[in-house]
């Protein structure tokens, strides 16, 4: 049944909403309009008064950096003004979480010279150190509290967890037209342009590489544990002080962020105070999760299958080699264990990308093939290639997988095969197709993991907001989901059954006819995020 779409009239005013009190001016310079007019209306939905010059009636100043801020007001002025003066990102964040979040962290003062310098009551030590400087382009980042689920099913497809300090290096200019639009309304005009649409990319400050390094380090041992809910913690610990714009030296500096509870606590100030934690150094003498977080890098091996290859008495990848109970797709994880580890530049990534549309136009003209993933979120580098695929007309993407893997295996652009599953001629399974892979680069023999997602049109939206990501977003989305009555995967929004006890209700059958990513967080009331700032 397809849903009322009343969620597309305009909200009505909450005179007490969120922001009563404020009355804020907005820096304009650096801001993309269109998200700035969304932040004007959210404002004066949610009870602020929007002036349209700095008076004594503001209470606060939003701006991206000192040099837009300088841009507008002189020094003399800001001296005189008695309000708060903050990042953008303040206002991201309190949208995000659904109540106004502690300014501490967000606050933007002004020296005499115009330098941004950040609330030295929170980082006492720093005065003089470059590390207070904060990228100018923060405000695109978000710090969430909520937990989620790795994209793995069973032992199938092995996750991203990415750490990576990258630079910001944009390769269009920042207001051109294809680096702001994410997924608009697949139109005979617009096919071809879905896959470049934002070239944004991702760059957290990461002034806190020793505590991001360890962690990163636990969320691999306990995924391969098998422990989910503890690898999952530090991985959201890592996406909020990643982005800390400021060098941490105290745990006090980080006590009331989001996703920092008591234990995470105590693991940065050990780590702020000797440069180590016990808990890894513990874990990485212990022969048993040594070898068990080892065997669980290889592509297709599981925690459980990793424990029982360990109780057999294996100890290094070469011992893998003489086990007859690998699957072939084990096996060439094995093989090329090296390579698949080995990070995918976003130059070659997108190169990659422009190959694929144009053989998939080859085959079916008007084919929609977009790289997902940590790509089209703006990383600079990504794991493996995500690309998710579809046809306007809804019946042309039937059969096409088939004939485009084979077209791919002549150009020797795809090597090994891992998985293959096709459901679009019969019906089954949502008529998705899937291919899962290792493909290599143009005159090169390194493999790299490749996916291919091939949906019909009217699900397409699904499949590439959960294959463009993060983790923490889908299970986002999931959980709110399920808290307004439906099932949200990759194939569709489901009205759900009742559930007995706490178990939860299984999924309808049939999907909510939403047609874009942007109309799906619209029914499920979450706000609109462009692709590069989904990394959550």
């Amino acid at each position: 049944m397809e849903p009322k779409r009343t969620k597309r009239k305009s909200p009505s005013l909450d005179p007490q909403g969120m922001f009563a009190g404020m009355t804020v001016f907005l820096i304009e310079d650096g801001v993309q309009s269109v998200r700035l007019q969304i932040w004007k209306q959210k404002l004066v939905q949610m009870g602020a008064k929007v002036e349209t010059q700095l008076s004594e009636k503001v209470s606060h100043v939003f701006a991206i950096s000192s040099d837009a801020l300088f841009h507008h007001v002189d020094g003399d002025r800001l001296a005189r003004f008695k309000g708060h003066v903050l990042l953008y990102q303040w206002l991201e964040e309190s949208l995000a979480a659904g109540e106004k979040v502690s300014e501490d962290f967000y606050i933007l003062k002004v020296d005499p010279e115009g330098f941004d310098i950040f609330d030295k009551s929170l980082k006492p030590k720093l005065a003089n150190r470059n590390s207070s400087s904060y990228d100018e382009h923060s405000h695109c980042k978000r710090m969430k509290s909520s937990h989620e689920e790795t994209k793995q099913t069973n032992e199938e497809k092995k996750g991203d967890i990415e750490t990576n300090s990258v630079s910001w290096a944009s390769n269009t200019e920042p207001h051109s037209p294809s680096s702001l639009t994410s997924s608009p309304e697949i139109s005979s005009t617009q096919d071809k342009d879905v896959g470049m649409q934002t070239s944004f990319q991702y760059s957290p400050p990461d002034l806190n590489k020793g505590i991001t390094e360890i962690f990163g380090k636990l969320v691999n041992i306990y995924r391969a544990l098998g422990d989910d809910r503890r690898s999952f913690s530090y991985y959201k610990a890592i996406a909020v002080v990643e982005k800390l714009p400021f060098k941490v030296e105290s745990a006090d500096q980080v006590k009331d962020l989001p996703g920092i509870g008591k234990s995470m606590q105590d693991h940065i100030q050990e780590i702020v105070t000797t440069g180590k934690l016990s808990k890894l150094q513990h874990f990485e003498t212990d022969e048993k999760v040594k070898t068990i977080t080892l065997f669980g890098e290889v592509w297709g091996i599981g925690p459980a299958t990793a424990l029982k290859l360990y109780e057999k008495g294996h100890r290094t990848l070469d011992d893998l080699k003489n086990e007859d109970s690998l699957t072939n797709a084990q096996v060439i994880g094995l093989k090329y264990f090296d390579d698949i580890k080995t990070r995918i530049p976003r130059h070659e990534a997108q190169e990659m990308e422009l190959v694929l549309q144009k053989v998939a136009e080859d085959i079916i003209p008007g084919m929609v093939v977009v790289c997902g993933g940590s790509y089209r979120r703006g990383k600079a580098s990504c794991g493996d290639l995500d690309i998710v695929i579809t046809h306007p007309d809804g019946k042309s993407h039937k059969g096409f997988l088939q004939n485009y893997v084979k077209r791919l295996k002549e150009m020797k652009l795809l090597r090994e095969d891992l998985i293959f599953s096709t459901h679009s001629e019969e019906g089954t399974d949502s008529g998705v197709d899937t291919y899962f892979g290792l493909c290599t680069y143009p005159g090169r023999e390194l493999r790299h993991r490749i996916d291919f997602k091939v949906y019909p049109r009217d699900i397409y939206a699904f499949g590439l907001i959960a294959w463009t990501g993060d983790d923490v977003l889908n299970r986002r989305l999931r959980l709110l989901a399920e808290s307004k009555g439906y099932r949200l995967d990759d194939t569709g929004l489901f009205p759900a059954t009742h559930g007995s006890g706490s178990k939860r209700g299984s999924r309808g059958t049939a999907s909510l006819k939403l047609e874009t990513e942007k109309e799906v967080f619209d029914f499920l009331g979450f706000p609109w995020l462009e692709p590069y700032e989904r990394n959550l």
